[in-house]
């Protein structure tokens, strides 16, 4: 009765669980290696990554098996865990499928543009060209992937917000290494975008998306021709030591 009651009046909230201590060491790694402290190719030792986030060692080891899942992390028998380093192949596919999803989302967002949506564009550009300003790289590729996503939401269209998302995480992993290089450039870009999303012009909101995107995909691929990746030592294979006959 008394469930019932409460349950009708909306006034019993969920208890929110608590969070399984390897999902927060997963984000806490994964926040390390997006804004590259942690580097493609470098080890991960789990008795130092213990101690930098004061937990014990069995959350550090299930979380690295979560990041190995996902493609974050190389697990090698024998050598133990390391940052995926990406193929400059990988790269380019990943950055081609950002460029497609993020062209038709300018678009539709230049369609379905209201003035709330567009001053909240302009806010995140104010935002972003400060952190240029202040050299500050981490907040520049943070306020970036949160201006991407509000456009994306803009559009309407929920599939493609979706799928966006999908790729937003590792689409930010490689934007960090050429953020500041891109700097000024990429937030002007970002204004040129808002201004025909905000005078509904779906053509030059697609091709200026397209060439912004275009763009940071050329820039990632140079810094890699120039700055390759070392990739972490390949697995031996353990011979078992011959019995005596």
């Amino acid at each position: 009765m008394l469930r019932t009651e409460l349950a009708s009046q909306g006034a019993a909230p969920k208890i929110a669980r608590p969070v399984p201590l390897r999902e927060s060491v997963f984000e806490a790694l994964l926040e390390l290696i997006l804004t590259g402290h942690l580097k493609p190719g470098q080890h991960l030792a789990e008795s130092e990554l213990a101690g930098l986030l004061g937990v014990s060692r069995q959350p550090i080891r299930e979380a690295l098996q979560l990041l190995s899942g996902e493609g974050w992390v190389d697990l090698h028998p024998g050598h133990g865990a390391f940052v995926h380093a990406p193929t400059v192949e990988e790269a380019d596919q990943l950055l081609a499928v950002r460029t497609l999803l993020e062209t038709e989302s300018a678009k539709l967002a230049a369609r379905h543009s209201t003035p709330d949506g567009v001053q909240r564009l302009r806010a995140l550009c104010a935002r972003g060209l400060a952190a240029v300003e202040a050299d500050d790289v981490d907040a520049s590729v943070a306020i970036n992937s949160e201006l991407h996503a509000a456009i994306t939401e803009l559009s309407g269209n929920k599939v493609l917000a979706e799928l966006a998302s999908q790729v937003s995480r590792r689409v930010r992993w490689y934007h960090t290494p050429v953020a500041r290089k891109r700097g000024r450039d990429s937030w002007r870009e970002h204004t040129e975008l808002v201004d025909a999303i905000a005078a509904a012009d779906e053509d030059r909101a697609a091709e200026i998306m397209r060439k912004h995107t275009e763009h940071t995909r050329s820039s990632y691929l140079e810094q890699r021709e120039a700055e390759p990746i070392e990739a972490a030592p390949e697995p031996t294979r353990r011979r078992r030591p011959r019995s005596p006959k």
